[in-house]
């Protein structure tokens, strides 16, 4: 509890931090593990994925691993309050998630391919958290850019669905909604496994394949 009240649960409108109108830092720079733009928009052709599943510094390293992706991010989505900080999203009373926003060539790694790898690398089934990192900003969400990925993303969790059933586990609680808006995250928070190579953030797959 903080703030007298449940961080596991989605603040109200009323309740959500009110934020501002500019980002409060700077971000910008290279990306120290693919010598790509952090902050950027996806050159021509490319396309842009943005996934939530749990906390954002070693789901980073897992998408910028992926051939084909050209950049990758964490920020905020999927709340209510504009331009958060972290201390802010720790709160629990911003509605947001922390999510990695990709850059990737579709050309050389497909939405398919990425969808396979958020599946994968996380338990979409745990609700409000991954593991002991508990919150509305730990849960798993897909944030879709396109009506294609929306399509995409609901036919593959309910194909996904069947594979979880058949290995005992529960409903996924995965949402997916199109994106609003995405926040860069602080710089200290950019390819953190970079900066802090024996920091602290586990994955919490659950060892089912997505077929």
């Amino acid at each position: 509890m903080i703030f007298g009240r449940n961080k596991s649960e989605l603040p109200t409108p009323e309740s959500a931090l009110p934020g501002r109108e500019g980002r409060p830092f700077q971000v910008g720079g290279t990306h120290l593990a693919l010598g790509t733009p952090v902050e950027t928009q996806a050159p021509d052709g490319f396309e842009v994925a943005v996934f939530g599943l749990g906390c954002f510094w070693g789901e980073e390293k897992t998408f910028w691993e992926v051939p084909g992706v050209w950049s990758t991010s964490v920020g905020y989505a999927g709340g209510q309050t504009p331009n958060p900080t972290y201390e802010e999203v720790c709160t629990g009373r911003t509605g947001h998630a922390e999510v990695v926003r990709i850059i990737f060539d579709p050309t050389k790694v497909s939405y398919a391919d990425l969808l396979k790898v958020f599946w994968e690398n996380h338990d979409p089934t745990q609700g409000m958290r991954q593991g002991n990192d508990r919150g509305t900003q730990y849960r798993s969400i897909i944030l879709t850019t396109t009506p294609e990925q929306q399509a995409e993303a609901e036919a593959s969790r309910d194909a996904y669905q069947k594979q979880m059933t058949a290995a005992g586990y529960g409903e996924i609680t995965t949402s997916i909604v199109p994106l609003e808006h995405y926040y860069y995250a602080e710089s200290e928070h950019q390819q953190y496994l970079v900066k802090n190579p024996f920091g602290y953030c586990p994955l919490h797959a659950t060892g089912v394949s997505y077929a």
